[in-house]
């Protein structure tokens, strides 16, 4: 009996022991959830500190690398290719021999068009003899007229012949000017089967071979030869959205990426904006308004292309940073940053900590709402949006909505222009959290661990 009443007495021991286990847990729970003392339940949340920060506001866009000066060139006579002491890539000054298309054709035309003067020469001369008789006959049989001695019809004869002749002459002038003019023509068409740099700069494009056939652009748009760009003045021809496009201006900084060159950043500066607007998918869903926007690439580059012939290296242990020049060829995908503004020792929290929250309130406020009156005479109460910019201020553990107004933003922060000081504790994240659940005045608990990817910078 004594062994029975011990192992009772355990039992309700351990009974006992379980209780008092489980009633200091639901307590410690009770008390962390705010369920005791007097405390509602608190959400939990990360905070960052306003500070006072240099914020530039960037505009991105990508686009390819091209000369900014590149000029093509095309014949103004046809015929075959017969010399090309160039090949792509070689450095040209003004003056350089480029393309010889073979000249025999022109130079038989020059025979042909001289001799054709030499004969209307000829002719000039006979009229201008006939024109000298003429014009003697003429005089005599005037003053015979005027005496009496012929008849009038005589008088009139001798007169038209001379007028004839007058005019024959002339014709004759013409014909020798117009053979001369043919010459000139001639000879500059064969001056033009030869064709020189018209400025120094870097064959960027050769497009044809010797023994090739050419169509000059006389009567239509001629054959491509080639193309001189002057390769150490690059830049970056992007494409901006509509709606950034206004951010841009003139003379504005970039920060170049090419993707040839990883882990790089070249400096940039903003020359030109298009005025037309590039759209594409019109009168579609996915239409896209976009403008051309042209970036002088400022690092110095392709030195090698600029006549010293400079030998560029990649940047290495043997060649240091301060070496290295890029060597950049058109077609070269980049990305820039347009540096539109930039607003100094301006108090910033983090993006993602400025939310928007409806201000309206239909159950207290007349103002925020109007009536809709069905057809079955019915009045919908329709609450009206008041949607604003806030931030939560975390207060004695307790999030106070304020509303703010912000200025530019970088890829990390934004500028509050009022609504909340430097030093202040701002609620960070969650994401869900600051969008949908916190409210004005709740209790919440700092958990800035949990958050980290959301760390301020």
């Amino acid at each position: 009996m004594a062994n029975q009443k011990k192992s009772a007495t355990k039992k309700l021991l351990y009974v006992a022991g379980g209780l008092v286990i489980t009633l200091g847990l639901g307590i410690v729970l009770a008390k962390s959830m705010g369920w005791l003392g007097g405390e509602g339940p608190k959400t939990e949340v990360e905070t960052s500190e306003a500070k006072l920060k240099t914020i530039t506001q960037e505009v991105s866009a990508s686009g390819k690398i091209q000369p900014e000066v590149e000029v093509i060139l095309r014949p103004e006579v046809s015929g075959e290719i017969i010399e090309l002491p160039i090949k792509e890539g070689d450095y040209v000054a003004k003056g350089d021999l480029l393309v010889r298309i073979k000249p025999d054709i022109y130079r038989a035309r020059i025979d042909e068009i001289n001799a054709s003067r030499l004969t209307q020469k000829a002719r000039l001369q006979e009229a201008r003899a006939n024109l000298l008789e003429a014009k003697n006959t003429y005089q005599q049989n005037k003053k015979l007229y005027e005496s009496e001695a012929i008849s009038e019809s005589e008088y009139i004869r001798a007169k038209t012949s001379y007028e004839a002749r007058k005019a024959s002459y002339e014709a004759a002038e013409y014909q020798v000017q117009s053979m001369e003019a043919q010459l000139e023509q001639a000879k500059e068409e064969l001056q033009k089967t030869i064709i020189r740099a018209p400025r120094k700069g870097t064959i960027s494009k050769l497009a044809v071979e010797v023994g090739e056939r050419v169509l000059g652009n006389t009567q239509s748009i001629g054959t491509e030869l080639l193309r001189i760009a002057k390769m150490d003045q690059m830049e970056v021809q992007v494409q901006v959205n509509e709606n950034d496009i206004v951010n841009v201006s003139v003379e504005d900084t970039a920060n170049i990426e090419v993707d040839a060159y990883p882990d790089r950043t070249f400096k940039g500066l903003v020359t030109e904006i298009a005025n037309s607007a590039d759209i594409s998918g019109s009168g579609t869903a996915e239409q896209v308004t976009n403008y051309e926007v042209k970036i002088r690439v400022l690092t110095p580059h392709n030195l090698d292309m600029a006549g010293n012939k400079r030998i560029v290296q990649q940047a290495s242990q043997e060649v240091p940073e301060g070496s290295f020049t890029p060597s950049f060829k058109p077609g070269m995908s980049a990305t820039v940053d347009v540096q539109t503004e930039t607003a100094r020792n301006v108090v910033s929290v983090p993006i993602q900590a400025v939310t928007v929250r409806d201000f309206a309130d239909a159950s207290t406020s007349d103002d925020s709402t109007q009536t809709d009156t069905t057809a079955a005479d019915k009045d919908v109460i329709i609450p009206k949006e008041d949607l604003r910019k806030v931030v939560f201020v975390v207060e004695e553990g307790v999030a106070n909505r304020r509303e703010v107004k912000t200025g530019i933003s970088d890829n990390t922060h934004i500028q509050i222009l009022n609504g909340v000081e430097a030093g202040d504790k701002i609620v960070t994240g969650s994401y869900r959290t600051l969008s949908k659940k916190l409210s004005d005045g709740d209790k919440v608990k700092i958990n800035n661990q949990m958050y980290s990817n959301l760390t301020s910078q």
